[in-house]
């Protein structure tokens, strides 16, 4: 089978834990909705793991994101994980969907800049994001870190996502497709540029695609959530018909492991990354964000597995 086609998430699950089958480990990778980031990115990492781990056996499925990878992992059934820095902060500490129920996660690496999109078209009257008000919106899929960020950038502007607009919980795919066909008025998605389901959008034939800015809300979800979110900028040309630079709030991508991972497995799997980057470029762009110079305690937010910690000294970088 061509590792590259990630096995559907409810079979994928029969592979979840880390376990000894024929000398070798398997291991699951929570990713994302098949129209994200995390899903393709998700599967050559996959195929890069098996290739080049003495006996590993990664496999990788679709998910809704963030906050369900984190909910699998909390029940053992995902080894390592895309996530979101805001939604493992909140798993680690034991906090908002997570209240009450820390989970026990370590940072393998920080992985690329998962740039807010707030995305709307010509005729939907949605020119800023004050428009929002009273517009059919989709905030994300359930269970997606999509669905945490957008809540609190909707609060950082003063607006309620149960009250003040028409709320719908759809993944990027699906927004697109509703957005396309009229009915919703914008959508929230959290992702690398480009997302495929933006590009699609995009692309279609009469359709004008708006991005709409809202770096100003930044300053108020850091003052309420702490530094995870910053002030950034989706470059022009980015998405087709795209003329202007899109203002936006950008937080982390972070790779994340059960604490209970050995460090030599955890050790391996970050090394792997490394090594091989240009495998995982040419799965998809955003892989060229991979540097030793992001690998800070503020992106990653949550502390560091014992393992990375081991590979990133021997690099000589500081992780402070």
């Amino acid at each position: 089978m061509n590792r590259f086609a990630i096995l559907l998430f409810a079979a994928a699950l029969g592979f979840a834990g880390t376990a000894t089958a024929q000398n070798k480990i398997n291991i699951f990778i929570g990713t994302g909705p098949t129209t994200g980031v995390y899903y393709p990115l998700g599967g050559g990492l996959a195929d890069v793991l098996t290739k080049n781990v003495p006996n590993l056996n990664a496999t990788a499925g679709t998910t809704a994101g963030s906050v369900a990878n984190l909910q699998l992992m909390a029940q053992g059934k995902a080894d390592v994980s895309f996530s979101m820095a805001d939604a493992s902060w909140d798993a680690f500490k034991g906090q908002d969907k997570f209240q009450g129920k820390p989970v026990a996660l370590r940072a393998l690496m920080v992985l690329y800049p998962n740039r807010m999109h707030v995305v709307s078209v010509d005729g939907t009257g949605v020119t800023k994001f004050a428009d929002l008000r009273g517009k059919r919106v989709s905030t994300g899929a359930v269970n997606s870190a999509t669905e945490v960020m957008a809540t609190r950038l909707l609060d950082a502007y003063g607006l309620d996502a149960k009250k003040d607009i028409i709320q719908e919980r759809l993944d990027p795919g699906k927004s697109a497709d509703a957005l396309k066909d009229r009915k919703l008025d914008a959508f929230f998605w959290v992702g690398g540029i480009p997302t495929s389901a933006v590009t699609e959008l995009a692309a279609t034939p009469g359709v004008k695609l708006k991005l709409i800015d809202h770096a100003e809300g930044v300053d108020n979800m850091v003052k309420k959530y702490g530094p995870l979110y910053v002030k950034d900028t989706i470059p022009a040309k980015s998405y087709p018909g795209q003329d202007q630079p899109n203002q936006i709030a950008t937080v982390w991508n972070v790779l994340v492991a059960n604490s209970s991972m050995s460090d030599q497995l955890a050790y391996d799997i970050v090394k792997t990354v490394f090594e091989r980057r240009e495998d995982l470029i040419r799965v998809h762009a955003e892989s060229r964000n991979l540097d030793y110079k992001y690998q800070t305690a503020g992106a990653a937010v949550i502390p560091y597995h014992p393992g990375a910690m081991k590979y990133f000294a021997e690099k000589g970088v500081s992780l402070k």
